[in-house]
């Protein structure tokens, strides 16, 4: 060998000497950065600076490696034969090596927050074919680079990318563990259910698996249900069945019990187990009381599910014809909370039952009010009126049925249009959308489109549908939040892929949406059909009352009164003060008004007659 090769070989070693550690041999990764065995009667110093990056998948270095510690200068030949010439021809040290050190270079720059140019960086190691080993772990760190900007369902379809790899990849644990870190920054877990479900057959770690348990039966239970829209009763009793193992599995005392054990109740009630889907709502009761004090995110949370099981144990009891409990538990509802409204009106119901008209008339009074225009409740009309008949008020009665036809009536044949034109599932969705669109933007509706509005709100009421609706405003926010970004990200082949893959989930949820869309549509005109054909029975029965009034007063041969002036006093608690209504509203007083009826029919001694 010539000197001045074999000087610089030895220059090129010793450049390379500080890297050598990551050096692969035909698949197996010498760059851990665990401390070495010591070899029998060597001693070493060596030290290295370097820190193992996040699941790289290096071993420690075997023992009997080269020895490093002194330059390979001072090696001198045994005797006089030439040395031999190192030879790297079968692995390619120089590509490997350099490899790495992209890599290390990028999880550098995201442990050091600097996250978008780390996503592109990952991004272009993972379309690299000459990177093709390290493209999994690319994968991971992009996703998990689009967590940290906010780019939640991009970083799921990452996540999902490396996950159908298989769990023989050792990032595919820690990509499950990721999942419920987006279930939990969503909008709607459910985006991320399909994907958990996929995979429970596999042991989750152990911090998550309660949670998981909670995500599963929600998962079960939304499919029981569609199951059940579908009349296949068989399989969805077999996903209530699971919903109900699953909560069973997470003891109480955990975070997740309280909302696992209302979905328990929902499927006990759903198999008609009345008296054990009403303890285990009073269990959620129990166990979402909270102490006075700041309302934290976890608070709300309970309370939203604590006013959820009373509305569950009030229509049970509704159900069961145990109308002072249904009330007594529909007004444990806080006044003015996501169920308030609906509250009072299924409250009103109750009323009517037992003979409480008053109280009735007083909760309509306030779903009426201007305040609560946008809401949606055609049937508080019929209930004003059946009111108004129970008490032989024909002429107010007949008057509300004609607002009813007047009002819904036009909405009925409008619904009756779009159900019929079969359109595809994404044109129904467009339909509610246009309205919401025009809401959003502050155009003012009229006529049937006010009522179409009122609709969709009544359809968002929905929990599934609304959090799928949502769920489309948070990918478009993510669309619009790339272009955002800076420069070099925004026109990058990331920010186009990541667009592209928006896109197509945003269109496959207004699909999803459109389907339950017009399911909704489907049952709010068959529930029009029957509140008009309620209507119109309460409209004969009138007729045929105010018929057979003045037949009496023929015969009689003279005036004769159907109604008389009942007896009511204006007294109140001491805790009350009693103040007439003469047509203005006041928020402090919604929820509160009671209706005086001062006539009614004459047979009567009260309007406060209770009947059971």
């Amino acid at each position: 060998m010539r000197p001045s090769r074999l000087l610089a070989m030895l220059v090129m070693v010793g450049l390379t000497a500080p890297a050598f550690a990551q050096m692969n041999f035909e698949g197996l990764d010498l760059g851990g950065s665990k401390k070495k065995k010591k070899a029998s009667g060597k001693k070493t110093d060596k030290k290295t600076d370097e820190k193992k990056p996040e699941g790289n998948g290096e071993v420690p270095l075997p023992e009997g490696g080269l020895d490093l510690s002194k330059p390979i200068a001072e090696e001198k030949p045994r005797d006089n034969k030439p040395a031999a010439t190192m030879s790297f021809d079968a692995v390619d040290v120089s590509g490997k090596t350099g490899d790495r050190q992209k890599m290390d270079a990028a999880i550098t720059l995201f442990k050091n927050d600097s996250f978008e140019p780390a996503a592109l960086a990952f991004f272009d190691m993972s379309q690299d074919p000459a990177m093709a080993g390290l493209a999994v772990e690319a994968e991971y760190w992009l996703a998990k680079s689009l967590y940290k900007l906010s780019m939640y369902h991009s970083s799921l379809q990452m996540f999902s990318k490396v996950l159908a790899r298989g769990p023989s990849t050792k990032f595919f644990k820690s990509s499950l563990e990721w999942l419920f870190f987006i279930a939990r920054k969503t909008v709607n877990e459910t985006v991320v259910l399909d994907e958990i479900a996929r995979y429970s057959n596999y042991e989750f770690p152990e911090r998550f698996r309660n949670e998981f348990r909670y995500l599963l039966a929600r998962y079960n239970l939304v499919r029981a249900k569609a199951l059940d829209d579908a009349e296949q009763t068989g399989e969805a009793t077999k996903a209530f069945d699971e919903v109900k193992r699953l909560a069973l599995m997470i003891p109480k005392g955990d975070v997740f019990y309280p909302r696992a054990k209302y979905l328990e109740g929902l499927a006990y009630f759903r198999e008609g187990k009345l008296e054990t889907a009403l303890e285990t709502m009073k269990e959620v009761v129990r166990v979402t009381r909270t102490a006075e004090g700041p309302m934290t995110a976890e608070a709300k949370q309970l309370k939203t599910l604590r006013e959820l099981a009373f509305m569950q144990l009030a229509r049970t009891h509704y159900g069961a014809k145990q109308n002072r409990y249904a009330i007594f538990y529909f007004q444990k509802i806080e006044r003015g909370g996501v169920q308030w409204l609906e509250s009072l009106f299924e409250a009103s119901w109750a009323h009517y039952r037992i003979g409480q008209y008053e109280q009735a008339l007083g909760n309509l009074i306030t779903l009426s009010s201007p305040f609560f225009r946008d809401e949606y409740f055609p049937e508080a009309l019929i209930l004003k009126a059946v009111v108004y008949f129970e008490n032989c008020r024909y002429r107010e009665a007949l008057t509300i049925i004609e607002d009813f036809e007047n009002i819904y009536g036009p909405v009925q044949e409008e619904l009756s249009v779009l159900v019929n034109k079969n359109m595809e599932a994404t044109e129904y969705f467009n339909v509610l959308d246009t309205v919401r669109q025009k809401n959003k933007a502050g155009t003012k509706l009229k006529g049937t489109d006010e009522i179409l509005e009122r609709i969709l709100n009544l359809a968002l009421t929905d929990k599934d549908l609304k959090k799928t609706v949502d769920s489309i405003g948070e990918l478009e926010g993510e669309m619009d939040a790339v272009g955002e970004k800076g420069d070099t990200f925004k026109y990058s082949n990331l920010s186009k892929q990541v667009i592209e893959q928006l896109k197509a989930q945003r269109q496959l949820l207004i699909a999803k949406a459109g389907l339950m869309a017009k399911a909704k549509l489907d049952f709010e005109l068959g529930q029009l059909k029957t509140l008009r054909a309620n209507g119109l029975r309460i409209k004969f029965e009138t007729t045929s009352k105010e018929k057979d009034f003045l037949e009496q007063m023929l015969q009689a041969g003279g005036q004769q009164s159907v109604v008389k002036n009942y007896k009511y006093s204006v007294a109140v608690s001491d805790d009350q003060l009693y103040w007439p209504y003469v047509g203005e509203y006041w928020r402090d007083e919604l929820g509160t008004y009671q209706y005086t009826l001062t006539k009614g029919c004459i047979e009567r001694d009260s309007a406060n007659t209770k009947r059971e």
